[in-house]
């Protein structure tokens, strides 16, 4: 499968290439982007033969049966949309949008097209043994949880994205609020968000804490989300650009026991029963999960397979995009107005 990709920055470098390099049966072509400087480098790098500062020509190239979008997250939906008017297949950068019209429109496309389109995050095996776990009833009713995603901050990843390219420019579009109109809730609260819906289902009501304590920026650097779902639960997310310790971690609590994302002694991924209904001092019993029958591969892996397969990603959709977009403008919403925001969309793909 020969695939295009539209952005010639950070995760076009640290992300899609590489692993389309290990991957025999898709092949990146064409290339295009805003600096002739980073195609340059990027095509020399990875072997591609066509690259571009107009995107329109991936478009108008019929050897092409797929567009990667890797820009900034203000040109993702714009472009999308004239992937899917071509009539290609599409992989999503994160996050969707930030504006909950474009998210709708995206959605409206990807229902008229024949396209299978993967949005990003991609989710690591335990995510999706985490789903079947709770809709199996295994846990119990779900009844909390809670996922933290956070880093140091873009300039931190930027550091190693300047360094890949060979320069100097210390500019960061994502502290600039015009460019970007969106912080860190977006850009790694979209992580923790995603991966509770994916496991938990359709959210009802977001109540958002955010703030900016560290960052040269007026957007969010700090968010907590508390959000209520369909089947009952309440889960918090936390994220922010204000932990260069790093943190990935995910807990998920039931009625019958509970699941963690790293697990206990160096597991990915526990399954923890109550010692007791009834005694107190009776400690839980942890059980190593082994969720590597569920994995996807990689996100690319994961694309081509459902490409193949006519159809559209289990989580990782253009609906549950919507919703992950609308929690995320809910969060801000109630941070800025001190109330608990409802909710419309739905985390389910239309049939």
């Amino acid at each position: 499968m020969k695939v295009g990709i539209i952005g010639a920055g950070g995760i076009a470098q640290k992300l899609h290439f590489p692993q389309i390099a290990g991957l025999p049966d898709m092949q990146v072509t064409h290339i295009s982007g805003r600096k002739e400087s980073r195609l340059r480098a990027l095509a020399e790098r990875f072997g591609v033969p066509h690259w571009s500062t107009d995107h329109r020509e991936l478009l108008a190239d019929d050897s092409l049966e797929g567009i990667i979008i890797a820009t900034p997250h203000p040109q993702h939906v714009p472009l999308g949309l004239e992937v899917l008017a071509a009539g290609k297949h599409l992989l999503m950068q994160k996050p969707l949008c930030g504006d909950l019209q474009e998210a709708n429109d995206f959605v409206a496309a990807v229902e008229k097209s024949t396209s299978t389109v993967l949005v990003m995050p991609h989710f690591a095996p335990e995510i999706y043994e985490a789903r079947a776990l709770v809709d199996g009833g295994v846990i119990g009713k779900p009844s909390g949880a809670n996922c933290r995603t956070s880093h140091g901050g873009p300039e931190v990843y930027y550091a190693e994205v300047r360094d890949g390219f060979g320069e100097t420019d210390t500019d960061l579009w994502f502290f600039d609020a015009k460019r970007a109109s969106v912080g860190a809730l977006f850009d790694m609260g979209v992580y923790a968000v995603a991966t509770l819906v994916a496991t938990l289902g359709t959210v009802k009501t977001v109540t958002g804490v955010c703030a900016t304590l560290d960052k040269p920026t007026e957007l969010e650097d700090t968010a907590t989300l508390i959000l209520q779902f369909e089947n009952g639960a309440i889960a918090t997310a936390e994220t922010g650009w204000c932990d260069p310790a790093r943190t990935w971690q995910f807990r998920l609590h039931g009625t019958q026991g509970k699941l963690t994302v790293p697990g206990e002694d160096g597991s990915a991924m526990t399954r923890w029963e109550p010692g007791s209904y009834t005694r107190e001092d009776l400690p839980p019993v942890p059980h190593r999960v082994d969720a590597s029958g569920n994995s996807r591969g990689n996100v690319h892996e994961h694309w081509l397979n459902c490409i193949r397969d006519r159809r559209q990603p289990e989580l990782s959709h253009a609906w549950a995009a919507r919703h992950v977009t609308e929690i995320l403008l809910a969060g801000l919403a109630s941070s800025r107005t001190g109330r608990r925001i409802e909710l419309t969309s739905s985390a389910e793909a239309s049939s």
